[in-house]
């Protein structure tokens, strides 16, 4: 008990001792009346900055990790710091047991990376419950400003990175729910996704449609997989403050503010100071490092949300992602009733028909999603929210 708590000091399991950082329990989440059962991550995107707090957080709760880093800029060696039995960390385990971590570099865009991260992990661990894909990519500029190379990148580090780890863990995932009967989960996708997923940013444009391209993909696929009990959700951030402790190793070389983005400059048409396609730019450097959401007590929520029942179909973090996010299915609402009298009648219907209103003919359901706007509010999420523990600035 005494090294547990000696660890909770400086991990994400910390989190799971404040009772108000919990899924709703409509969702099932693990806790006394679902026992956390110990589950295998394979968690790609390992070194940015939700995908090290995620591999941290489940560590912390004695799940098993695959984590995958990136072949370009990462190095085994340096990937050895997330683990807690690393040298340069204090250690939770006894020497004696063997190591819940695996470290392994990929490079999504190339399927046979992906595979061989796969099959390691099953060799390895004998078994994968869970894959999470933190890796992403963007340039922060105009639509018009970036070339083919950087849209292209774009794409095929979110879009085809993400159906490469679908497409070569699905059978997996089918062939064990199989074997089991349909009694079990087949596995679990955590997929994060953006509010880019979900609205147009501008100087985000290309990093946007990637995003938006990711969720109809995930979408669609959960109606293909549900017979198989394979479970997927769409993790959905706001800004996301790095706030994880560090390691004396990762002192050196700590995380760019910014994460995986990069800046283009901007060519005359765009550069004026409050230039739209500048937004996005001028909004990272204003917040720097006062991003509002931990993404350590953000990763606590996407352990649990690995370990619960019921997953939805997306998880906003943050009050950013939650407001951003209505505010534009209210406007995509709002125009929908504006313009469904341009609806066309249906065939033989005579001019009038449906009580005299323009294309009342068109059945529409009066109300639907109407008093749902009350969301559930995961306080803790965003230091200042409920929870005083001010570990960081506010945004």
């Amino acid at each position: 008990m005494d090294n547990e708590a000696e660890a909770a000091v400086d991990s994400p399991s910390s989190a799971s001792f404040n009772y108000k950082l919990q899924l709703p329990l409509s969702c099932d989440p693990p806790g006394p009346q679902n026992p956390a059962k110990q589950r295998v991550w394979v968690v790609f995107g390992a070194t940015g900055h939700m995908g090290r707090s995620v591999v941290k957080a489940a560590l912390a709760h004695s799940d098993l990790v695959t984590a995958v880093g990136r072949s370009l800029t990462d190095t085994l060696p340096t990937m050895q710091s997330l683990s807690p039995t690393s040298p340069d960390c204090s250690s939770t385990h006894a020497s004696s047991e063997p190591s819940p971590f695996l470290p392994l570099l990929c490079d999504v865009r190339i399927r046979s990376t992906v595979d061989a991260v796969f099959k390691r992990s099953l060799e390895h661990w004998g078994r994968v419950d869970i894959i999470a894909n933190c890796s992403g990519y963007g340039v922060i500029g105009a639509c018009e400003d970036q070339d083919d190379y950087e849209i292209r990148n774009q794409f095929e580090t979110n879009f085809w990175g993400t159906l490469n780890i679908i497409q070569l863990s699905l059978p997996y995932f089918r062939e064990r729910t199989d074997a089991d009967g349909h009694g079990g989960c087949g596995g679990r996708y955590l997929i994060f996704s953006s509010t880019s997923g979900s609205l147009g940013v501008p100087g985000l444009g290309p990093f946007c449609a990637t995003k938006y391209a990711v969720e109809g993909l995930i979408e669609s696929m959960l109606y293909e997989t549900d017979a198989f009990n394979i479970r997927a959700t769409l993790v959905e951030p706001g800004h996301v403050r790095d706030d994880e402790p560090l390691s004396p190793t990762e002192q050196a070389s700590p995380l760019p503010t910014f994460g995986h983005f990069f800046i283009k400059p901007a060519s005359a048409p765009y550069a004026s100071s409050t230039s739209p396609a500048g937004h996005a730019k001028r909004m990272v450097q204003w917040l720097g490092e006062r991003q509002p959401t931990s993404a350590v007590k953000a990763a606590e929520l996407v352990w649990q949300l690995g370990h619960c029942n019921f997953p939805p179909l997306r998880l906003l973090l943050g009050s950013f992602a939650v407001e951003s996010v209505r505010d534009r299915l209210r406007c995509v609402t709002e125009e929908i009733e504006d313009w469904r009298f341009l609806s066309f009648k249906s065939d033989g219907e005579t001019e009038g028909a449906g009580g005299g209103e323009r294309g009342g003919s068109v059945r529409t359901e009066e109300g639907e999603g109407e008093g749902g706007e009350e969301d559930v509010k995961m306080e803790g999420v965003e230091d200042g929210e409920g929870d005083g523990d001010g570990d960081g600035e506010d945004g």
